[in-house]
């Protein structure tokens, strides 16, 4: 029993000394977008590789980021852009169609906006503190907002087929919203 000191100094030393020796992510090592979605995609199933490079590369702000962390910063940003968009084409659609005709098409819609307003604020949350470096609650915020896409799609069935006036803007968003879970992970 006299030896626990000793030996909890010891393994403390040696972790100390394991979290040294492995690589940290800097601007010495960065990461780039093909390799945080090749892992992404690799621990994540709802994450296509070629979708992430796709999407992430051609915005300039991808050049911007150093590493995962960035990275998972900017999926946020675009999850995020995402949601808004898909909230004001469910709006824009909202008030072209003659609601007062059919009262189930209106609570489709309107289920759909509070579901796409409350995914944004979700990730808004997500952002905050993923730049805090708090990932698990972001990553715990992230997954909630994926809830969107389902109950808004869930929401239209037993319509026409065809009928869900977003559906494009519903899959990109779920596409986007678990690459942000997938860089989240890797960053925490």
């Amino acid at each position: 029993m006299r030896f626990t000191a000793p030996v909890c100094i010891l393994v403390g030393l040696a972790v100390a000394f394991q979290a040294a020796a492995q690589p940290e992510e800097s601007c010495a090592n960065p990461v780039t977008v093909s390799q945080a979605c090749k892992g992404a995609s690799d621990t994540h199933h709802g994450v296509d590789y070629d979708h992430c490079v796709r999407s992430l590369s051609p915005d300039p702000r991808s050049g911007e980021a150093v590493g995962i962390h960035d990275l998972a910063v900017l999926a946020t940003k675009l999850a995020i852009e995402h949601a808004e968009s898909t909230e004001s084409k469910i709006s824009d659609l909202a008030e072209l169609e003659d609601m007062e005709s059919d009262p189930k098409k209106r609570a489709r819609y309107e289920h759909c906006l509070e579901q796409y307003g409350g995914a944004a604020d979700q990730l808004r949350d997500a952002l905050d503190n993923l730049q805090a470096g708090v990932y698990g609650r972001a990553l715990e915020l992230i997954m909630a907002s994926l809830g969107a896409s389902q109950s808004c799609e869930n929401a239209w069935q037993g319509a026409d087929k065809g009928s869900m006036p977003v559906a494009a803007h519903d899959r990109e968003y779920d596409r986007m919203t678990h690459i942000a879970v997938g860089f989240t992970h890797a960053a925490a």
